[in-house]
């Protein structure tokens, strides 16, 4: 059985209702996959240094993993 992980990392020192945001993205992920919510994994990292396009206006790196396949691909 995959267990599939969402993984958001940003630069912003905060996020207004992080709760409310990682449930949404259990919820699409299990969606998107075809997996029972209970096996998603959700996380969040504020206040994460980093750069995109050579600036540090706030940003963020969204990462999908799985153990086992990803289906659909």
């Amino acid at each position: 059985m995959e267990m599939p992980l969402i993984k958001v990392q940003t630069s912003l020192a905060s996020i207004d209702d992080s709760e409310k945001l990682l449930k949404s993205l259990s919820g699409e992920l299990a969606k998107s996959t075809g997996k029972p919510e209970s096996y998603v994994m959700t996380i969040l990292q504020t206040r994460i240094p980093m750069t995109f396009a050579g600036s540090n206006d706030p940003c963020c790196f969204i990462e999908i993993k799985s153990i086992g396949a990803l289906k659909p691909a």
